[in-house]
């Protein structure tokens, strides 16, 4: 996911830290070495992450726009220049203005606010943001919570003391509630010193910058895999106590189906998955770029030539038109396939389902699957001409039988003139006129329809006076009946107004 760095260039940030035997440092001058740290970690681990960088003071730039450069990032950094009173507001408009232009208000995006923790003074400072929350127009609201989905990690460089000894660590705590909860405010442990500031962003770095490391099985092959983005905890909210579920690092392929059985079906999140070298030299978590670019360079060409079971399985799938589900944990599963990105480029996706031994209900429980040769007969037929999905369910759905839907007045419209129509034509029509009433009851009873009850026991009382003199005398009788049982069922007694109650026909003596 995108991450837009909002550096603090207010007055406050110029500081001074004292360092015992070494130069003076400002409080920016940590910011930057912090940040520095961050950048390159992600050029080394995370290259696929799109980054911006904003500074703000009373007003806000957009010193870099989204991008994966993290050389013109450090540039930025080691240009900035000192401004005037801090004001997080406008800075968190800004950036709700540059992810909803570059990314739209679903994408979710990490927000790292690197400051001092100074509030500002005055209009404008985040204390006073915070107090007048509820005293605002529709036209000057406070930007958070962001419109789109996002997670806010707040960078201070100051002690928790320092903080405590005024309220703004319970402004920034406030900040934070207030975009959602989803992040974490980080302080410096110890004195204010380069070594504290790389522990600070060390663990911002372990909590969201780590890149996902598994390894792919399937069967006796394997190959070591990295995930991106990361993927996120799930909590499953109908269990008794919710506990996040997380992906394992282990991903065992448990089959192979064909794209048109398994359609387009609901995910929670899609990845990139990427082969990479096992190289334990390179890929430790935490190293920056190597030294020297030209065994760098060797080492990723050799890796290129050596064979891998990812590179093998992206092939497959996208000449066989399959998708390998693929098991996450314990009754969680999800699908690798090949999404093409133009003509000539297509990457290895994983889609992650929902939680549960039945994601996807027309497949039924994925345990049940097996494999085609331990059929008895092909079920997709000699020549591929049928399917064996979508596997029919043991308890007829309620939405699969024939339900009263009125979503448009001229579908009761309908109902009503149908039940008029059988009444002109009793005594012949008695069993039709019977049932479309019947109906017509069951759903007005459902809906709390009582008014409409009432108005068709009027129209049939009206029709039963306008009867012609050539009617049958059964005509009269079954119409007033009718009417006076829509009558009682509109009262809601629950005598005559019961659900499963039909509405019989009037027995007569009289013979057609």
């Amino acid at each position: 996911m995108p991450t837009v760095v909002l550096m603090d260039v207010s007055l406050s940030m110029t500081r001074p830290v004292s360092l015992d035997g070494s130069e003076e440092f400002q409080r920016k001058n940590l910011a930057v070495h912090g940040l520095t740290m961050l950048f390159e970690h992600m050029a080394a681990n995370y290259r696929l992450e799109f980054t911006a960088l904003v500074a703000f003071s009373s007003l806000w730039e957009h010193l870099v726009p989204f991008t994966r450069d993290y050389n013109a990032l450090q540039e930025a950094l080691s240009n900035l220049e000192d401004y005037d009173k801090t004001c997080v507001e406008s800075a968190l408009h800004g950036v709700s203005n540059i992810v909803q232009q570059e990314w739209g208000s679903s994408c979710p995006c990490q927000v790292v606010l690197v400051t001092d923790g100074s509030l500002g003074i005055g209009k404008g400072s985040l204390r006073h943001s915070l107090h007048t929350l509820k005293q605002r127009g529709d036209d000057k609201k406070f930007p958070l919570p962001f419109p789109f989905p996002a997670k806010m990690f707040i960078m201070c460089v100051a002690n928790a003391e320092e903080l405590q000894m005024t309220d703004a660590m319970d402004n920034l705590e406030e900040l934070l509630r207030l975009s959602g909860g989803e992040g974490q405010i980080f302080t410096m442990e110890g004195p204010l010193c380069l070594k504290s500031v790389q522990a600070m962003f060390g663990r911002l770095i372990d909590q969201a910058y780590s890149p996902f490391h598994a390894v792919l099985h399937c069967g006796n092959l394997s190959s070591d895999v990295q995930v991106f983005p990361r993927p996120e905890p799930v909590v499953v909210d109908d269990e008794v106590e919710p506990m996040p579920r997380t992906v394992s690092t282990d991903l065992e392929i448990v089959g192979f189906i064909e794209i048109g059985d398994i359609s387009s079906p609901p995910v929670i999140s899609r990845h990139l998955v990427l082969p990479i070298a096992v190289n334990k030299e390179v890929d430790e978590v935490g190293t920056g770029t190597t030294d020297e670019p030209e065994e760098e360079a060797s080492a990723s060409q050799m890796a290129g030539k050596s064979p891998n079971f990812c590179v093998l399985l992206h092939g497959s799938l996208k000449v066989e038109g399959m998708v390998a589900l693929v098991q996450l944990g314990p009754d969680w599963y999800g699908m690798l396939y090949s999404q093409a990105d133009s003509k000539k480029k297509s990457n290895l996706m994983m889609s992650l389902f929902e939680p549960g031994p039945e994601p996807l209900p027309w497949l039924g429980k994925i345990s049940h699957l097996g494999p085609i040769s331990e059929a008895a007969e092909n079920p997709y037929g000699e020549d591929d001409s049928k399917s064996p999905f979508p596997v029919q369910p043991q308890i007829k759905r309620s939405y699969a039988q024939n339900v009263t839907v009125w979503i448009k007045a001229s579908g009761l419209q309908t109902d009503v003139q149908k039940i008029l129509r059988n009444a002109r034509k009793l005594p012949e029509k008695t069993q039709t006129f019977y049932k479309e009433l019947n109906r017509l009851r069951k759903a007005a009873l459902a809906f709390g329809f009582w008014e409409l009850l009432k108005g068709v026991a009027e129209l049939l009382e009206r029709e039963c006076t306008m009867l012609p003199d050539s009617a049958h005398p059964d005509a009269a009788f079954q119409l007033s009946h009718a009417a006076q049982q829509l009558k009682l069922a509109s009262t809601g007694d629950s005598q005559y107004a019961a659900f499963d109650h039909n509405i019989a026909p009037m027995h007569t003596d009289f013979s057609s």
